[in-house]
């Protein structure tokens, strides 16, 4: 508990420094410090799954959320419909993705990473929506650097960075649920 207390200040600090350091460099990340390193917090914490995992799941999500933006600007209208149709898209790609995975990828961190790039970039698009290209890669960049800067503080010092594997308990009540799921398909 200590060390991931630890670990919580260690990001609080490192977000600070992140947007003071990103200001000096000129490098634009005050609008995205916050939700770039919590994700990538988020990442590190969840034991689902091993690290280069989810960090492959965020990251194919991640690029789903660019991919549905890009298709947005190209193909869809601004309205609430192309809205709706480019999240729709971005969720879509996200389980697709984890099928073709088998289920090696959680699906949460792909949808997370999806969201977050929508998060970041959703005020940037609307201002300059045929200006996707520029500006879709300048503030993906830009999360990008954050997500990476908040993941490896958070899994350098958290208790929770490696997935304790499963106990015997857990094994067999997973075998039972699925046996009594069986029984209940027959």
């Amino acid at each position: 508990m200590r060390k991931t207390l630890f670990a919580g200040v260690l990001l609080a600090a490192s977000t600070g420094l992140t947007i003071i350091v990103g200001e000096t460099f000129d490098l634009e990340l005050e609008a995205v410090a916050l939700l770039g390193m919590t994700a990538g917090a988020i990442v590190a914490l969840v034991p689902d799954a091993t690290p280069p995992r989810r960090l492959g799941a965020y990251a194919l999500g991640f690029v789903a959320g660019l991919v549905s933006y890009l298709v947005r600007a190209g193909l869809m209208p601004d309205t609430s419909t192309g809205r709706a149709g480019a999240a729709f898209l971005a969720v879509l790609l996200c389980v697709g993705l984890v099928a073709l995975s088998a289920g090696r990828l959680p699906l949460w961190a792909a949808l997370l990473g999806a969201g977050s790039f929508a998060g970041a970039y959703e005020f940037t698009y609307a201002a300059a929506p045929p200006q996707v290209l520029d500006t879709s890669i300048s503030t993906g960049t830009a999360l990008g650097l954050c997500v990476a800067v908040g993941f490896l503080v958070t899994a350098w010092l958290s208790d929770t960075a490696e997935p304790s594997p499963p106990t015997r308990d857990a094994e067999d009540e997973s075998r039972t649920r699925i046996d009594d799921t069986m029984e209940i398909a027959k």
